[in-house]
């Protein structure tokens, strides 16, 4: 049987993972034990802040829709519910863009809400 030696691809492996540790600081960046340790933590933290990303830009559009709600004497809790009584089917993003950017359209569909 042939030997295979490995040096060519743990070597290739290790390169990869030293060019993902790119722009980390002090020896994270170059030594392999050190940068393995980084992108785990790293990439764990990654995960984590894109779920945490999206509860706040939902934190975002409540609080914008709920000012434009304020303005009209209505709050966000009841508008909330008679859309969904009606089966008014726009999501919290859209609804907030409209609130923010086109309050004539906006107030168009809190009058067929009412």
């Amino acid at each position: 049987m042939v030997r295979v030696k490995r040096g060519v691809i743990a070597h290739k492996r290790r390169k990869n993972l030293l060019k993902q540790t790119k722009g980390f600081r002090y020896g994270r960046k170059s030594k392999y034990r050190l940068s393995k340790e980084a992108l785990l933590h790293a990439w764990t933290h990654a995960f984590k802040d894109r779920k945490i990303k999206k509860r706040e830009a939902r934190k975002l559009w409540q609080i914008k829709i709920n000012a434009a709600l304020k303005a009209e004497g209505l709050s966000y809790n009841k508008f909330i519910k008679e859309l969904k009584d009606k089966k008014v089917i726009l999501d919290r993003k859209i609804l907030a863009e409209l609130a923010e950017k086109h309050p004539p359209l906006f107030k168009k569909i809190l009058e067929n809400v009412k």
